[in-house]
């Protein structure tokens, strides 16, 4: 008797809702229906409105803070592991906590070990995510982890804008295996930015590892958050020449005062994903949809074919 393959199931968490619907379009399924009831104390549950019995499904959602949509991403889980659901993907666009990937100092967590197991113990049979923070984090996982590369997606607009003296630059010494891989596909030179901060998210000093005047610079990094970095870095590396400054960063999660940083700074273009919807527009935030790569990838996952492709920078 031939097994016929059931189809595969789409749901979002509701930080993920929009960009989901677009993944769902792009991979030639509805968005499966879900509710959530919230207490008056702010305790929510979700349910799933259709059987999920014996299904593949793919659980959508980022995890940047708060922490509820890490708890939302970890119910839906268990709701779908004990509604018999024969493979649970989580989709994360954003692996959120990830800068915690290793103890720095005394007396602190490692938060990304403990997600990964979070993750496990709620019943996620796979994982998806996208240009984690450190690559070791996939080491934390016993289950398989798919580790896609935005460099897809960021590395045609980049040559469509057909920038001359063009040189790829990293923000600090962490990024610059990220910005050679870069480099080497664009052909172009490399930089690097040395920074020493005086507490998280402070900068107290900055140095540039490289030349540019006359050059067409473009930073790389995994994700953006208070926009310190950037700008520093922009606003020193114009004075040292450059004839303009962009960034690419996966992730915009841009808190604080990031978008008046980025208005005030020197950084002409700011090139992100939406693996994290914006709180607010900038005419200097360009956003690329990851939709179709992760609507190709779970396509591939959810046939047994080979997603190799897909990890090449």
């Amino acid at each position: 008797m031939t097994k016929i393959k059931t189809r595969a199931k789409i749901f979002a968490c509701t930080q993920s809702t929009t960009l989901a619907e677009k993944i769902a379009k792009a991979y030639g399924e509805d968005l499966g229906s879900v509710i959530t009831s919230t207490y008056s104390d702010g305790e929510f549950q979700p349910s799933y409105e259709e059987s999920i019995r014996g299904t593949r499904i793919f659980i959508i959602g980022s995890t940047n803070p708060s922490s509820e949509n890490l708890m939302e991403l970890l119910l839906m889980i268990d709701a779908a592991k004990r509604a018999s659901a024969r493979h649970i993907t989580a989709v994360m666009p954003y692996f959120g906590w990830a800068r915690q990937d290793r103890k720095d100092k005394p007396r602190v967590p490692i938060a990304a070990k403990l997600v990964a197991k979070m993750l496990e113990a709620a019943g996620a049979t796979r994982i998806i995510t996208m240009d984690l923070h450190a690559d070791q984090i996939q080491g934390f996982f016993e289950k398989p982890v798919d580790h896609l590369f935005a460099s897809t997606i960021f590395l045609p607009y980049l040559k469509s804008l057909g920038l001359d003296n063009l040189t790829i630059a990293s923000p600090d010494m962490g990024g610059s295996k990220r910005a050679y891989a870069y480099s080497k596909a664009l052909e172009s030179d490399v930089v690097i930015c040395y920074k020493q901060r005086a507490k998280a998210n402070v900068i107290s000093h900055m140095e540039l590892i490289g030349n540019v005047e006359g050059k067409n610079v473009v930073l790389v990094d995994d994700m953006v958050d208070t926009a310190g970095t950037l700008t520093k870095a922009a606003d020193l590396m114009m004075e040292r020449g450059a004839l303009s400054v962009r960034a690419i960063c996966t992730h915009p999660i841009l808190s604080g005062n990031a978008y008046e940083k980025l208005e005030n700074s020197k950084l002409e273009e700011l090139i992100v994903t939406d693996s994290i919807p914006l709180q607010q527009q900038s005419s200097k935030v360009k956003v690329l949809s990851c939709a179709d790569l992760f609507a190709n990838v779970m396509h591939k996952v959810h046939h047994n074919k080979s997603i190799s492709s897909q990890f090449v920078m």
